[in-house]
């Protein structure tokens, strides 16, 4: 009879790691997606700027 522990840290590796690639995804899509690229590269141009 498998351990509670076995069975615990299996379903955290499976499921954790799918849950992480997801995540990166969004955050890739957000980061990468054509409508965000002005306000993008307005803060990065922000340090730059003098008041």
């Amino acid at each position: 009879m498998p351990s509670a522990y076995k069975f615990f840290a299996e379903f955290a590796q499976t499921w954790g790691l799918l849950y992480f690639v997801v995540v990166f995804l969004a955050m890739l899509i957000y980061a990468l997606a054509p409508s965000r690229k002005e306000r993008f590269d307005a803060a990065a141009r922000m340090p730059l700027q003098e008041d």
